[in-house]
């Protein structure tokens, strides 16, 4: 083929991470010159863990075209391993994983069910559905892959499953864009050693301490980036902010974006018909929240306008991470310390006081566990072939966050 040939076929995207991206010219293109798609560009894959480590401006758009790449890469592997899998098939597993997080409201797991009562696989699925209409029944295996309904079990495990891409790239793209080298996995290791044994994804037994890099990894970026304290803090901020808008816009008291106001007012959307609801949301992205924060600075609402400039200004709450819930002899102290230091009302103290509780858990044995392909053609467990267990507990810790 020659260089014209080549290049009226493929686009190439220049990755910081992986370098060039090369995707075919087609329904994958397509999709993501859609404006569903594009609005990705406007929605932060770590929300607002920059406060904390000012790399992180990375895209959701950034992380699917990655997510994408890293697919084309396991299909290739599998299939050069005798693995059948049609173009169709291919192609299928391909959009499902370009489109996975296509569902994310504004700054991505921060706001989580706070615009929309749904969570954003639900809100994937649905804007799956309308695509599939729009591009003419071309997304039907996608919709069965992303759902887990393939009779091919591993495609869907190489979407959503413990070594899916999504992971795959998020850790990769997180630590690369924090800076965080603990995050730092040998993905392309990984992906070389898939295999599929009686319809489901293992790894050959050479690749396990790659693994055992991966889940150590996972579980570092969870307390070190994802869930980091100061994270968790400016992430509640803008929960309770988003709640004090809630409130004040059912008491007729707030202006808003027409887009949000819309979602909002009718309890999520909630009354809208489907199409008009993901047209709505689709408009809703990172830049109407800001635009909602600073103009809330100098709002006549307290509440709203410490909260608002706290986000803007990058003042942030002090938060106390402990094992067990706070008592409310410790929640009392602190009430009076801040009553006594005289910057606010005793109502304003208690409606600034934020409690909570974060957990992770690296390893689920319970949720298609990681199977290990030993040179006998066995299939284990991961528990059984390491020496050191991955954390399969669920690590609980309580937060109480004030100003």
């Amino acid at each position: 083929m020659c260089t014209e040939d080549f290049m009226t076929t493929y686009k190439i995207f220049n990755d910081p991470v992986y370098g060039f991206i090369q995707i075919p010219k087609g329904i994958l293109l397509d999709l993501i010159d859609h404006p569903y798609f594009q609005r990705l560009r406007r929605i932060k894959q770590l929300g607002l863990t920059s406060y904390v480590y000012p790399g992180a401006q990375h895209t959701r758009f950034h992380h699917a075209l990655g997510a994408l790449h890293l697919m084309t890469q396991a299909i290739e592997t599998l299939r050069m391993k005798g693995i059948r899998i049609s173009e169709q098939e291919a192609m299928g597993a391909k959009i499902a994983i370009l489109l996975h997080d296509i569902g994310h409201g504004p700054f991505s797991h921060a706001l989580e069910r706070q615009i929309v009562a749904k969570s954003h696989e639900a809100l994937t699925l649905g804007y799956m559905e309308l695509l599939n209409k729009e591009f003419g029944g071309a997304l039907e295996i996608a919709i069965a892959i992303f759902k887990h309904e393939h009779p091919k079990k591993f495609l869907s495990q190489l979407v959503s499953g413990q070594l899916d891409m999504d992971r795959m790239d998020y850790l990769k793209r997180d630590s690369f864009f924090t800076g965080v080298a603990e995050g730092v996995i040998g993905h392309d290791r990984i992906i070389k050693m898939l295999h599929v044994v009686d319809n489901q994804l293992v790894v050959e037994e050479k690749g396990i301490y790659s693994i055992e890099k991966f889940l150590v990894a996972r579980r570092l970026m969870y307390w070190q980036v994802y869930l980091h304290k100061a994270v968790i803090a400016i992430e509640q901020m803008l929960i309770l902010a988003i709640s004090r808008v809630k409130e004040l816009l059912k008491e007729d008291k707030i202006k808003l974006e027409p887009h949000l106001f819309t979602l909002l007012s009718d309890n999520f959307g909630q009354k809208l018909k489907k199409s008009d609801f993901f047209r709505v949301f689709s408009y809703i992205d990172d830049v109407d929240i800001l635009y909602l924060l600073k103009g809330a600075c100098s709002s006549e609402d307290e509440q709203l306008s410490i909260l608002s400039q706290g986000i803007i200004n990058r003042k942030l709450f002090t938060i106390s991470l402990k094992n067990q819930p706070i008592s409310a002899e410790e929640i009392k102290k602190i009430w009076q310390k801040l009553e006594h230091l005289g910057n606010f009302s005793p109502e304003m103290v208690k409606k600034l006081t934020i409690l909570g509780q974060e957990s992770n858990q690296a390893y689920t044995e319970k949720d298609q566990q990681i199977s290990i392909l030993s040179k006998d053609g066995v299939v284990h467990p991961l528990t059984s072939k390491i020496d050191s267990p991955p954390q399969t507990d669920i690590i609980q810790k309580y937060f109480i966050c004030y100003p």
